[in-house]
């Protein structure tokens, strides 16, 4: 077993041990941290850093880059743009739909579950 084996399991047992303990606290549980070896080359005037397929990045993704003092850099995607609905396209299209008849929205009564609860009136103990 060499050293990096020994560390990984130590990491493993340490992250088994916390899940444990904070597994009923989501807001508390360790991230899932992958590494990645990545490559800087320059591209023209520019630096860029090639990603690993592993990620599962699509080519053209717009990404937003964070630099936290000067030294960690990290990216999540772009939020797109809501799709916004076209009711022109839509409209007049459902022809054949009639309204509701007035005997048609009546419920029928049901017995409610908080019906059977006794009232607090009748806890005063005024018996």
């Amino acid at each position: 077993m060499g050293k990096e084996e020994k560390i990984d399991t130590g990491r493993e047992r340490r992250k088994a041990a916390l899940m444990r303990v904070f597994g009923s606290a989501p807001w508390m549980k360790t991230k899932d941290v992958k590494h990645f070896r990545a490559k800087v080359f320059k591209s023209g005037n520019s630096l860029a850093l090639r990603l690993p397929a592993g990620l599962g990045l699509e080519a053209g993704t717009e990404m937003d880059l964070r630099v936290e003092n000067g030294e960690f850099f990290s990216f999540e995607p772009v939020d797109l743009p809501k799709r916004k609905f076209n009711i022109a396209k839509v409209a007049g299209s459902a022809t054949n739909l009639e309204f509701i008849k007035p005997e048609d929205r009546v419920f029928k009564e049901r017995p409610l579950f908080w019906d059977s609860l006794p009232n607090e009136d009748d806890k005063s103990g005024d018996a």
